[in-house]
């Protein structure tokens, strides 16, 4: 199994942090046009064997450098953007085969990662979308991707947003974000606030995480939908099967 991708999954799906790692490079001394053509020689576009065929993204697959790469030549924080994961995937599958959900409303994906979901939200006619994710990375490799589907670049938010007012929005979107349970804990005050302070409606993708299911947070929701995961992505989470989509 891949070294850096094995590391990446044990820690998230794990909740195991990784050991800090020293960076080669910095965000600061590149430029976004040097990070972009990194993130472009070491990717690769990807269109099937996920749940989403609809949507072009650039992630690591086997023929990318660091799907094998010793973890510590990763110049940048890790890189978990380039993996599309399932709770992601089936947040977009819903999405797409739900436009109205999205059509003239404005969106938020908090810890937007690779982009898709807000890329699925674009083009099921979001007013206005914004890609929220901490790492400065992530974000650029978000604007490459809707670039890839024919997309002008959403409006990119490196803070960290929980716990602040992060403006009205009619829809809020969180994949694959409850890996931790003090995160599980400070998401459901924060998630709680935006309802009750801008009505926001939730949206929340997860393939049935530890964290997730134990923390209870699960009774405040209403399951709306729940896809079967492609063989492949199956086997690259641990033999995680299905994946679940649920309202606040």
């Amino acid at each position: 199994m891949l070294k850096f991708l094995s590391v990446l999954r044990l820690s998230y799906l794990k909740s195991i942090k990784c050991t800090v790692r020293p960076r080669y490079f910095s965000t600061k001394c590149m430029g976004d046009a040097s990070i972009k053509r990194f993130i472009s020689e070491n990717t690769e576009i990807v269109e099937d064997q996920n749940l989403t065929p609809e949507i072009k993204l650039r992630l690591f697959t086997p023929n990318c450098r660091f799907w094998f790469e010793r973890p510590e030549l990763w110049p940048f924080d890790d890189p978990y953007w380039a993996i599309y994961w399932p709770g992601g995937q089936a947040l977009a599958r819903y999405l797409l085969d739900n436009p109205g959900v999205c059509l003239g409303k404005s969106v938020l994906d908090l810890g937007s990662g690779c982009g898709a979901s807000i890329i699925a939200a674009k083009l099921c006619g979001a007013n206005r979308v914004v890609a929220n994710d901490i790492d400065s990375v992530a974000t650029l490799a978000t604007c490459m991707n809707f670039e890839l589907n024919g997309l002008e670049a959403p409006v990119c938010v490196t803070d960290n947003l929980i716990g602040s007012d992060p403006g009205s929005f009619d829809l809020i979107l969180l994949g694959d974000m409850f890996y931790d349970e003090a995160l599980c804990c400070n998401l459901h005050t924060w998630l709680e606030n935006c309802v009750k302070t801008d009505n926001s409606k939730v949206l929340i993708g997860d393939p049935g995480r530890s964290q997730f299911v134990e923390y209870g947070f699960q009774k405040h929701l209403q399951k709306l939908a729940e896809f079967e995961l492609p063989k492949t992505v199956r086997e690259e989470n641990y033999g995680l099967t299905c994946s679940s989509v649920w309202c606040y």
